[in-house]
Protein backbone atom coordinates (compact mmCIF):
# COMPACT_ATOMS: atom_id res chain seq x y z
CA UNK A 1 0.00 0.00 0.00
CA UNK A 2 1.49 3.39 -1.08
CA UNK A 3 1.60 5.95 1.70
CA UNK A 4 0.86 9.76 0.76
CA UNK A 5 3.31 11.79 -0.32
CA UNK A 6 1.82 14.50 2.05
CA UNK A 7 1.85 12.31 4.87
CA UNK A 8 5.78 11.25 3.62
CA UNK A 9 6.76 14.71 4.10
CA UNK A 10 4.59 15.84 7.32
CA UNK A 11 6.79 13.20 8.45
CA UNK A 12 9.80 14.25 7.43
CA UNK A 13 9.35 17.68 8.69
CA UNK A 14 8.00 16.82 12.70
CA UNK A 15 11.33 13.95 12.18
CA UNK A 16 13.24 17.48 11.63
CA UNK A 17 11.67 19.20 14.13
CA UNK A 18 12.18 16.71 16.98
CA UNK A 19 15.37 16.59 15.94
CA UNK A 20 16.19 20.22 16.05
CA UNK A 21 13.98 20.19 19.82
CA UNK A 22 16.20 18.34 20.90
CA UNK A 23 19.23 19.64 20.11
CA UNK A 24 18.35 22.65 21.57
CA UNK A 25 17.52 21.04 24.76
CA UNK A 26 20.99 19.22 24.29
CA UNK A 27 22.54 22.24 24.25
CA UNK A 28 20.60 23.95 27.12
CA UNK A 29 21.49 20.96 29.32
CA UNK A 30 25.22 21.74 28.89
CA UNK A 31 24.64 24.96 30.17
CA UNK A 32 21.95 23.74 33.26
CA UNK A 33 19.00 25.32 31.01
CA UNK A 34 17.35 21.81 29.46
CA UNK A 35 14.00 23.23 28.46
CA UNK A 36 14.79 26.81 27.61
CA UNK A 37 17.57 25.38 25.33
CA UNK A 38 14.54 23.75 23.95
CA UNK A 39 12.04 26.59 23.74
CA UNK A 40 14.67 28.68 21.65
CA UNK A 41 15.14 25.76 19.61
CA UNK A 42 11.49 25.36 19.12
CA UNK A 43 11.43 29.20 18.41
CA UNK A 44 13.88 28.97 15.99
CA UNK A 45 12.21 26.39 13.68
CA UNK A 46 9.25 28.81 13.62
CA UNK A 47 11.55 31.55 12.15
CA UNK A 48 12.71 29.15 9.75
CA UNK A 49 9.34 28.52 8.74
CA UNK A 50 8.31 32.16 8.60
CA UNK A 51 11.36 33.33 6.48
CA UNK A 52 11.85 30.49 3.92
CA UNK A 53 7.93 31.47 3.82
CA UNK A 54 8.28 35.50 2.81
CA UNK A 55 11.79 35.29 1.39
CA UNK A 56 13.17 32.00 0.05
CA UNK A 57 12.40 33.02 -4.08
CA UNK A 58 14.42 36.64 -3.19
CA UNK A 59 17.29 34.94 -1.64
CA UNK A 60 17.43 32.39 -4.31
CA UNK A 61 17.62 34.41 -7.24
CA UNK A 62 20.15 36.35 -5.57
CA UNK A 63 22.39 33.83 -4.67
CA UNK A 64 22.42 32.38 -8.12
CA UNK A 65 23.13 35.60 -9.47
CA UNK A 66 19.66 35.74 -11.57
CA UNK A 67 17.78 38.53 -13.75
CA UNK A 68 14.37 38.72 -14.42
CA UNK A 69 13.91 38.80 -18.39
CA UNK A 70 10.70 40.47 -20.58
CA UNK A 71 9.58 38.50 -23.69
CA UNK A 72 11.22 40.86 -25.77
CA UNK A 73 14.81 40.31 -24.00
CA UNK A 74 14.28 36.46 -24.11
CA UNK A 75 11.57 35.59 -26.30
CA UNK A 76 12.15 31.91 -26.69
CA UNK A 77 12.33 30.95 -23.33
CA UNK A 78 9.36 33.29 -22.22
CA UNK A 79 7.08 31.70 -24.94
CA UNK A 80 7.90 28.24 -23.58
CA UNK A 81 7.33 29.38 -20.27
CA UNK A 82 4.11 31.41 -20.84
CA UNK A 83 2.92 27.63 -23.12
CA UNK A 84 3.67 25.17 -20.48
CA UNK A 85 1.95 27.42 -17.87
CA UNK A 86 -1.19 27.52 -20.11
CA UNK A 87 -1.18 23.90 -19.96
CA UNK A 88 -0.65 23.42 -16.70
CA UNK A 89 -3.44 25.43 -15.80
CA UNK A 90 -0.98 27.90 -13.39
CA UNK A 91 -0.61 31.75 -13.53
CA UNK A 92 2.65 32.91 -15.49
CA UNK A 93 5.40 32.79 -13.40
CA UNK A 94 8.13 35.28 -13.32
CA UNK A 95 11.00 34.41 -16.01
CA UNK A 96 14.41 34.48 -15.16
CA UNK A 97 18.38 33.84 -16.69
CA UNK A 98 21.39 33.16 -14.86
CA UNK A 99 24.16 33.98 -16.62
CA UNK A 100 26.51 31.00 -16.57
CA UNK A 101 27.49 28.09 -18.34
CA UNK A 102 26.51 24.93 -16.40
CA UNK A 103 23.31 23.74 -18.52
CA UNK A 104 20.49 23.80 -15.51
CA UNK A 105 17.27 25.22 -14.90
CA UNK A 106 15.18 25.49 -11.11
CA UNK A 107 11.95 27.05 -10.06
CA UNK A 108 11.14 29.20 -7.07
CA UNK A 109 8.17 30.71 -4.55
CA UNK A 110 5.99 30.16 -2.00
CA UNK A 111 2.62 29.62 -4.15
CA UNK A 112 2.36 29.52 -7.85
CA UNK A 113 0.72 33.18 -7.94
CA UNK A 114 4.50 34.31 -6.86
CA UNK A 115 6.92 31.81 -8.74
CA UNK A 116 10.18 32.31 -10.85
CA UNK A 117 11.22 29.89 -13.22
CA UNK A 118 14.68 30.05 -14.13
CA UNK A 119 17.31 28.45 -17.38
CA UNK A 120 20.74 29.25 -17.31
CA UNK A 121 22.49 30.56 -20.45
CA UNK A 122 24.54 26.80 -20.86
CA UNK A 123 20.67 25.42 -20.71
CA UNK A 124 19.00 27.74 -23.56
CA UNK A 125 22.34 27.17 -25.82
CA UNK A 126 22.56 23.45 -25.28
CA UNK A 127 18.61 22.23 -25.97
CA UNK A 128 16.17 21.92 -28.78
CA UNK A 129 12.88 23.74 -28.10
CA UNK A 130 11.32 19.94 -26.92
CA UNK A 131 13.78 19.30 -24.88
CA UNK A 132 13.31 23.13 -23.24
CA UNK A 133 9.81 22.32 -23.33
CA UNK A 134 10.24 19.14 -21.21
CA UNK A 135 12.35 21.13 -18.78
CA UNK A 136 9.85 23.97 -17.94
CA UNK A 137 6.89 21.21 -17.69
CA UNK A 138 9.21 19.33 -14.74
CA UNK A 139 9.75 22.90 -13.41
CA UNK A 140 5.93 24.12 -13.14
CA UNK A 141 5.52 20.51 -12.06
CA UNK A 142 7.11 22.26 -8.89
CA UNK A 143 5.89 25.08 -8.43
CA UNK A 144 2.23 23.56 -8.88
CA UNK A 145 3.61 21.41 -5.53
CA UNK A 146 5.15 24.20 -3.68
CA UNK A 147 8.34 21.81 -3.84
CA UNK A 148 10.82 24.99 -3.25
CA UNK A 149 9.34 26.01 -0.06
CA UNK A 150 9.56 22.69 1.55
CA UNK A 151 13.22 22.39 0.15
CA UNK A 152 14.40 25.65 1.03
CA UNK A 153 12.68 24.88 4.97
CA UNK A 154 14.01 21.44 5.44
CA UNK A 155 17.51 22.73 4.02
CA UNK A 156 17.72 25.76 6.22
CA UNK A 157 17.03 22.75 9.30
CA UNK A 158 19.43 20.47 7.97
CA UNK A 159 22.20 23.27 8.42
CA UNK A 160 21.48 23.92 11.32
CA UNK A 161 21.28 20.88 12.39
CA UNK A 162 24.09 19.68 11.25
CA UNK A 163 26.45 23.07 12.86
CA UNK A 164 24.82 22.15 16.00
CA UNK A 165 25.62 18.86 16.16
CA UNK A 166 28.83 19.64 15.44
CA UNK A 167 29.53 22.14 18.30
CA UNK A 168 27.75 19.91 20.81
CA UNK A 169 29.82 16.98 19.68
CA UNK A 170 33.01 18.41 19.53
CA UNK A 171 32.40 19.59 22.79
CA UNK A 172 31.44 16.11 24.10
CA UNK A 173 34.36 14.35 22.95
CA UNK A 174 37.03 17.11 24.20
CA UNK A 175 34.86 17.48 27.74
CA UNK A 176 35.24 13.52 28.05
CA UNK A 177 39.19 14.15 27.90
CA UNK A 178 39.31 16.23 30.15
CA UNK A 179 40.35 15.43 34.01
CA UNK A 180 37.23 15.49 36.60
CA UNK A 181 37.41 15.20 40.22
CA UNK A 182 35.97 13.11 42.54
CA UNK A 183 35.40 9.14 42.48
CA UNK A 184 37.25 7.32 39.66
CA UNK A 185 34.54 4.81 38.62
CA UNK A 186 31.65 7.44 38.38
CA UNK A 187 34.52 9.97 36.35
CA UNK A 188 35.35 6.77 34.03
CA UNK A 189 31.23 6.62 33.48
CA UNK A 190 30.94 10.29 32.71
CA UNK A 191 33.48 10.62 30.30
CA UNK A 192 32.16 7.42 28.97
CA UNK A 193 28.44 9.00 28.22
CA UNK A 194 30.36 12.30 26.96
CA UNK A 195 32.26 10.40 24.29
CA UNK A 196 29.55 8.31 23.34
CA UNK A 197 27.19 11.32 22.88
CA UNK A 198 29.70 13.05 21.09
CA UNK A 199 30.01 10.38 18.19
CA UNK A 200 26.71 10.22 18.34
CA UNK A 201 26.44 14.16 17.17
CA UNK A 202 29.09 14.22 15.19
CA UNK A 203 28.04 11.07 12.89
CA UNK A 204 25.01 10.27 13.30
CA UNK A 205 22.59 13.06 13.76
CA UNK A 206 24.13 14.83 10.01
CA UNK A 207 23.56 11.85 8.22
CA UNK A 208 20.07 11.20 9.71
CA UNK A 209 18.65 14.86 8.98
CA UNK A 210 20.73 14.74 5.48
CA UNK A 211 19.32 11.19 4.67
CA UNK A 212 15.59 12.55 5.26
CA UNK A 213 16.25 15.90 3.55
CA UNK A 214 17.54 13.57 0.37
CA UNK A 215 14.49 11.14 0.68
CA UNK A 216 12.59 14.31 0.11
CA UNK A 217 14.23 15.64 -2.78
CA UNK A 218 14.91 12.62 -4.59
CA UNK A 219 10.87 11.39 -4.08
CA UNK A 220 10.38 15.33 -6.04
CA UNK A 221 12.37 15.02 -8.34
CA UNK A 222 10.18 11.63 -9.23
CA UNK A 223 6.89 13.11 -9.15
CA UNK A 224 8.40 16.63 -10.90
CA UNK A 225 9.77 14.03 -14.02
CA UNK A 226 6.23 12.55 -14.25
CA UNK A 227 3.96 15.68 -13.76
CA UNK A 228 6.12 17.62 -16.23
CA UNK A 229 5.70 14.66 -18.68
CA UNK A 230 2.02 14.39 -18.17
CA UNK A 231 1.48 18.50 -18.83
CA UNK A 232 3.65 18.78 -21.80
CA UNK A 233 3.05 14.92 -23.70
CA UNK A 234 6.92 14.59 -23.72
CA UNK A 235 8.77 12.13 -22.13
CA UNK A 236 11.43 11.49 -24.30
CA UNK A 237 12.34 15.22 -24.98
CA UNK A 238 12.43 15.62 -20.97
CA UNK A 239 14.40 12.20 -21.21
CA UNK A 240 17.34 13.49 -23.49
CA UNK A 241 16.97 17.35 -21.88
CA UNK A 242 18.69 15.41 -18.59
CA UNK A 243 21.09 13.26 -20.70
CA UNK A 244 22.57 16.23 -22.19
CA UNK A 245 22.32 18.50 -18.84
CA UNK A 246 24.02 15.33 -16.85
CA UNK A 247 26.89 15.30 -19.56
CA UNK A 248 27.30 19.70 -19.48
CA UNK A 249 26.96 19.21 -15.72
CA UNK A 250 30.03 16.94 -15.39
CA UNK A 251 32.15 19.23 -17.65
CA UNK A 252 35.40 21.24 -16.05
CA UNK A 253 33.53 24.43 -16.85
CA UNK A 254 31.32 23.58 -14.34
CA UNK A 255 32.59 25.08 -10.38
CA UNK A 256 29.32 25.00 -8.98
CA UNK A 257 29.63 24.34 -4.94
CA UNK A 258 26.80 26.01 -3.02
CA UNK A 259 25.31 22.11 -1.30
CA UNK A 260 22.74 24.49 0.50
CA UNK A 261 21.26 25.03 -2.62
CA UNK A 262 21.58 22.05 -4.97
CA UNK A 263 18.16 20.23 -4.24
CA UNK A 264 16.32 23.24 -6.67
CA UNK A 265 17.98 22.21 -9.62
CA UNK A 266 16.97 19.79 -12.58
CA UNK A 267 19.53 18.11 -12.26
CA UNK A 268 22.33 17.72 -9.86
CA UNK A 269 25.03 20.71 -10.31
CA UNK A 270 27.84 19.26 -8.01
CA UNK A 271 29.95 16.66 -9.63
CA UNK A 272 32.71 16.21 -6.95
CA UNK A 273 33.43 15.06 -3.48
CA UNK A 274 33.38 11.30 -2.21
CA UNK A 275 29.62 9.11 -2.23
CA UNK A 276 28.46 11.28 -4.80
CA UNK A 277 25.72 8.73 -5.73
CA UNK A 278 24.72 7.63 -2.13
CA UNK A 279 24.60 11.56 -0.89
CA UNK A 280 23.43 13.20 -3.86
CA UNK A 281 20.32 15.60 -3.81
CA UNK A 282 19.05 13.75 -7.62
CA UNK A 283 18.01 10.44 -7.93
CA UNK A 284 20.22 8.72 -10.85
CA UNK A 285 19.56 10.21 -14.44
CA UNK A 286 19.83 6.82 -15.57
CA UNK A 287 16.79 5.37 -13.46
CA UNK A 288 15.08 9.14 -13.89
CA UNK A 289 15.05 8.48 -18.17
CA UNK A 290 14.62 4.33 -17.37
CA UNK A 291 10.79 6.03 -15.39
CA UNK A 292 10.12 8.63 -18.29
CA UNK A 293 10.66 5.90 -21.33
CA UNK A 294 8.07 4.29 -19.46
CA UNK A 295 5.87 7.06 -19.20
CA UNK A 296 6.19 7.67 -22.88
CA UNK A 297 5.14 3.92 -23.82
CA UNK A 298 2.45 3.98 -21.36
CA UNK A 299 1.17 7.28 -23.01
CA UNK A 300 1.72 5.27 -26.38
CA UNK A 301 -1.10 2.69 -24.79
CA UNK A 302 -3.30 5.39 -23.86
CA UNK A 303 -2.88 4.08 -20.11
CA UNK A 304 -1.31 7.40 -18.93
CA UNK A 305 -3.77 9.73 -17.06
CA UNK A 306 -4.71 12.59 -18.89
CA UNK A 307 -3.25 15.98 -17.19
CA UNK A 308 -5.78 18.26 -15.77
CA UNK A 309 -5.21 21.36 -13.93
CA UNK A 310 -7.56 20.81 -10.97
CA UNK A 311 -5.76 17.63 -10.14
CA UNK A 312 -3.75 16.54 -7.27
CA UNK A 313 -0.79 16.06 -8.45
CA UNK A 314 1.15 15.55 -4.90
CA UNK A 315 1.25 11.90 -5.55
CA UNK A 316 2.47 9.52 -8.59
CA UNK A 317 -0.07 8.50 -11.02
CA UNK A 318 1.63 5.36 -12.27
CA UNK A 319 3.66 2.50 -10.93
CA UNK A 320 7.56 1.97 -11.98
CA UNK A 321 7.74 -1.84 -10.74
Amino acid sequence: MRLLWQLRTLGAFVFLTLFMVLLGFVIGWLFGYGIIGMSIMLVITVAIGFYSYWFSKSAALRANGVHIVTEQEEPRLYNTVRKVAEKAGLPMPEVGVSEVAMPNAFATGRNPSNAAVVATRGLLNLLNDDELEGVIGHEMSHVKNRDILVMSVVSTMVAILTYGARVIGYSMLFGSMEHHGGDREEDANTRLVMLAIGIIMLIFVPIAAMMTQLGISRSREYLADETGARITGKPLALASALRSLERGCSYDYNTYSDTARADMWITNPIRSGNFKSLFSTHPSTEERIRRLTIIAEKMDEGSVPVYTPDEDSSRSKLSFE
